[in-house]
């Protein structure tokens, strides 16, 4: 198969789809790679490691899309990608559909094959190309939270782990995910009064286990998060539907509850967001306020540490990518019910409920396709 590897066009985004270690691999099972002029560079990959490790140097995105019978990525595609998409052309990448109708509709008129990393799942429910980028933006929201906490930034000006005689920041985490255990372990570790919310009691109770002592469990409910409002000075939107638009678990009305000052990180944003108020921003100007309240909502936070994400990424995605180019994309996805799940538009029709369901659009059964 003839792989397209281009170089991401979004807002401070320096991962790339594969790294040269993956390169190696694709090519060993007999595919041609092509990866375009300085893609991996942001995640400290030169042209050069490409060119050794068996790929071609394309110079533009256009040669790159034009040639490639499978494109794989990081972000999904922007505006100025849409047309470059050929019909049945298998796109690998992450979409998140359900938070931005008019990527669907593009998808729809392109008749591209688009299988998205954050639908793939196993059985045990779990979704493996999503994690690697939970565990990074779970992490992250913390070292962001902290800093935006600090009086120059418009935060409260309070130390996350505090110091001695001086009491801890107080952290509320909506969801004990992949994102929210990653996200109450780090803000444990600088020394935060943890409280994670979820709505699962078996998981609570696990969280419960093996979480240090200043983490603590309550059961999500509006009026638990409306308690704990007033007295936590930074909340992490943590909140994930798979393929489906996010809750709002904290609306508008309740800003007003919040003291000045107060931070909130919705990793959620790229599914529409946990917390009503927030919209997607970038690394460029990663925050906004709304009544005193910091909102730090940036939609690809992994992004700002490439080298650990790309790597990361890589290692989840790469046996899938080799399996869809080894097989083709129908009898790949028809052998694995995970690569399966990952179908979300497929030759104009959407075949994952979850996003037929945010737009009200015609739903066709995936095996349909297949």
């Amino acid at each position: 198969m003839i792989i397209g590897v281009p170089k991401e066009i979004k807002n401070n985004e320096n991962r790339v789809g594969v790294t040269p270690a993956g390169v190696v691999e694709l090519v060993r099972n007999g595919h041609t790679v092509y990866v375009q002029a300085t893609a991996g560079e942001g995640s400290g990959f030169p042209d050069e490691l490409y060119t050794q490790a068996g790929a071609s140097i394309l110079p533009s995105i256009e040669e790159v899309y034009g040639i490639a019978e499978m494109i794989i990525k990081v972000k999904e595609p922007i505006e100025s990608e849409y047309n470059l998409i050929k019909e049945d052309q298998l796109l690998f990448t992450y979409f998140h559909f359900a938070s931005y109708e008019p990527l669907t509709h593009a998808m729809i008129k392109q008749k591209a094959v688009c299988l998205a990393y954050e639908t793939v799942e196993r059985a045990d429910r779990s979704l493996p190309l999503l994690v690697p980028m939970s565990e990074v933006a779970g992490r992250m929201s913390v070292q962001e939270g902290a800093k935006y906490l600090e009086k120059p930034l418009k935060g409260r000006g309070i130390l996350l782990g505090g110091v001695p005689g001086v009491r801890p920041a107080k952290v509320m985490i909506l969801g004990g995910g992949v994102v929210g255990t990653n996200a109450a372990k780090m803000a444990a570790g600088m020394g935060a009064d943890v409280t994670i919310l979820d709505t699962n009691l078996a998981r609570l109770r696990y969280l419960d286990d093996i979480m240090p002592a200043n983490v603590n469990t309550f059961m999500s409910n509006e009026y638990n998060i409306r308690e704990l409002l007033s007295t936590h000075d930074l909340i992490i939107g943590a909140v994930l539907i798979p393929g489906a638009k996010a809750p709002h678990l904290i609306t508008r009305d309740m800003l007003k509850e919040m003291r000045p000052g107060t931070v909130v990180v919705d990793v959620a944003v790229d599914q529409g967001g946990c917390i009503e108020t927030c919209k997607p921003t970038t690394h460029e100007n990663p925050t906004y306020i709304i009544d005193d309240v910091v909102h730090y909502c940036v939609a690809n936070m992994p992004g700002a540490v490439p080298y650990t994400s790309t790597l990361a990424l890589t290692n989840a995605t790469l046996p899938f990518a080799i399996q869809l180019a080894n097989k083709g994309w129908k009898k790949a996805c028809a052998d694995s019910n995970e690569l399966k799940l990952g179908l979300n538009v497929v030759q104009g029709k959407v075949v994952y409920k979850g996003v037929a369901e945010a737009f009200n659009l015609e739903y066709t059964e995936v095996d349909s396709v297949l």
